[in-house]
C-alpha cells in the first residue's frame, strides 16, 4: 500500500524577526480622562473649606461685637433674667431667654416626634400606594408654607378664637401641680403663651421630621421584612424588629434637625409670643408654660430696629445671637455624634 502523503509545514527561522503585531483594541484605547472628577474635587473641596471659614468669621463677628456690651455688664450674663440696656452700666442677661427658647423648642419637638414617626410608619408600611402618595405631599408641603404664614394662623386662629382653651384647662386641671402647667392668673388664655408657640412650632417642625423619618424607613432592606413576615410575625412586629432600629439613626437626625429649627424660629414665634414686662421678671421664677416671654430669636427681632441706634444695646443682642449660635452647634454636634453611633450599631 502507498503511503499518504504528508505535507510538509514551514519551519520559521529562528533568526527571522517576528512580523509586526497589530496591537490589541485595549491597547489602542485612551486612557480616561480624570478631568471632571479633579474639577468636581477641587470645586467640592473649595467650598466645603469656604463655608468652614464663613462660620468661622461669623463667630469672630459675634464675639467681637458682644466683647464691649459684655465688659460693661453689671449683671450676670447666665443667671440674670431681666434685660435692661437703658442704663449705663448695663444690666442684662439671658435664664429667660435660654428657658422659653428651650422649654418651646422641647414641647414642640415631644409633639412633633412621635406624630412624624407614626405619618412616616404610615405612608412607608401601612397606607396603599394610591394613598400614600397624597399623603407625603400634604405633608411635604407645609415646608413650603413661609413661618409668617403659620405665625398668623397661630395667633388668630389658635390664640385669638381660644381654639385651645379646652386643652390649656384640662391640663391645668390633671397637671396643674406640676410647676411648668401650673396656671398664671394674669394669662386667663392661651394667646400670647409659651404653650401656644410651642403648638405652632410643632406644625412647624413636622414635615422636616417626617420627611427624613421616610427617607430612610423607605431604605428598610426588604429581605429582612419579607424573613419576619414569613416566620409568622405581625406586621407591628415587623415595625419594631426590623423598621425602626434600621431607621433609628435617620430619626434622631431628623428630629435634630427640628430642634434646630424651632430654637431659631423667629416670625412665627414673634407674631404669638407676647413679652413679659421686667417687673414680672425681676420677681420670683415662673416656670409655667401658660405665660409669656421671648425667645433669642424673637427678643432679637423685636429690639433690633431700635437698638441700630445705640451700640451697646446692639452688643447686647449681639451676645445673645452668640449665645444661641452656641448653643445649636452644641446641638447639631450632639445629633450628629448620636447618628454616627446609632449607624454604627
Amino acid at each position: 500500500m502507498a503511503e499518504p502523503n504528508h505535507v510538509a509545514e514551514p519551519v520559521s527561522d529562528p533568526a527571522t524577526p517576528d512580523a509586526p503585531r497589530r496591537p490589541s483594541a485595549a491597547a489602542q484605547m485612551k486612557p480616561p480622562s480624570r478631568t471632571g472628577d479633579r474639577v468636581f474635587l477641587g470645586f467640592s473641596s473649595t467650598v466645603s473649606v469656604l463655608m468652614a471659614v464663613l462660620v468661622l468669621v461669623i463667630f469672630v463677628f459675634l464675639v467681637k461685637a458682644a466683647i464691649p456690651a459684655l465688659t460693661d455688664n453689671d449683671s450676670n450674663f447666665f443667671t440674670t433674667r431681666t434685660w435692661s440696656t437703658d442704663s449705663s452700666p448695663l444690666n442684662f442677661g439671658i435664664a429667660a431667654l435660654v428657658w422659653t427658647t428651650a422649654i418651646s423648642a422641647i414641647i414642640a419637638l415631644l409633639i412633633a416626634v412621635p406624630l412624624a414617626i407614626g405619618v412616616a410608619l404610615f405612608i412607608t408600611q401601612m397606607a396603599p400606594k394610591r394613598l400614600a402618595g397624597p399623603v407625603a405631599f400634604v405633608v411635604d408641603l407645609l415646608a413650603a408654607v413661609p413661618s409668617i404664614i403659620f405665625g398668623l394662623w397661630g395667633s388668630i386662629v389658635l390664640g385669638h378664637f381660644g381654639f385651645l382653651n379646652g386643652v390649656r384647662s384640662v391640663l391645668i386641671a390633671v397637671l396643674g401641680w406640676i410647676p411648668i402647667f401650673k396656671e398664671t392668673p394674669s394669662w386667663s388664655d392661651v394667646g400670647g403663651t409659651i404653650f401656644l408657640a410651642s403648638i405652632v412650632l410643632a406644625i412647624m417642625i413636622l414635615p422636616i421630621i417626617t420627611a427624613t423619618s421616610r427617607d430612610v424607613m423607605e431604605q428598610t432592606p426588604r429581605d429582612q421584612v419579607e424573613a419576619s413576615l414569613a416566620l409568622g410575625a405581625t406586621r407591628w412586629e415587623v415595625i419594631r424588629m426590623a423598621v425602626l432600629p434600621h431607621s433609628r439613626s435617620g430619626i434622631i437626625s431628623g428630629s435634630m434637625l427640628g430642634l434646630g429649627r424651632a430654637l431659631g424660629e423667629t416670625l412665627a414665634v414673634t407674631l404669638i409670643l407676647q413679652q413679659v414686662s421686667q417687673m414680672q421678671l425681676k420677681r420670683l421664677f415662673n416656670p409655667s408654660i401658660f405665660t409669656g416671654g421671648d425667645t433669642f430669636a424673637s427678643k432679637i427681632a423685636r429690639d433690633f430696629p431700635e437698638a441700630l441706634n445705640d451700640p451697646k444695646s446692639l452688643g447686647a443682642l449681639v451676645a445673645s445671637g452668640l449665645s444661641l449660635f452656641v448653643i445649636t452647634f452644641f446641638v447639631n454636634a450632639a445629633a450628629r455624634t448620636i447618628a454616627e453611633r446609632g449607624v454604627k450599631r
